[in-house]
């Protein structure tokens, strides 16, 4: 979070304003916020399941992460009825399950300018 009287913060808000792809960009940045939309929309929407699917990523980063994305309205946490203790899954919003499509040719146009390079982790269409 940046000091609202500091140039970054003013910068920030002046590129939010000429373009809404900064808005944009800005909602989704984060070394693991694609993977983990990506990875809710394939059925992976428990904590462990995500811990499971991205290993490499920490159980600190994962939450923070994830909160993120639920205060951007990306995704939301909802209880799993009769589990003890209260089980929680991760369910994409509208805006959530509109932007994997756009991750998805993401993904494509970065195979295509990056040498065409396979990487498993990435969306296949």
């Amino acid at each position: 979070m940046r000091k609202k009287q500091s140039t970054n913060f003013e910068n920030e808000q002046f590129l939010f304003q000429v373009c809404e792809l900064n808005s944009a960009i800005a909602m989704i940045s984060g070394r693991w916020k694609s993977q983990i939309v990506y990875s809710i929309s394939q059925g992976n929407n428990r904590f462990h399941l995500l811990q499971k699917e991205l290993p490499n990523i920490s159980e600190t980063v994962l939450a923070r992460q994830l909160k993120e994305l639920e205060t951007h309205a990306i995704l939301v946490k909802q209880e799993i009825p009769d589990t003890v203790p209260v089980g929680i899954k991760y369910v994409l919003t509208n805006k959530g399950l509109d932007l994997v499509p756009i991750l998805e040719s993401l993904c494509d146009w970065g195979k295509l300018y990056e040498g065409g390079k396979e990487i498993s982790a990435c969306y296949t269409s």
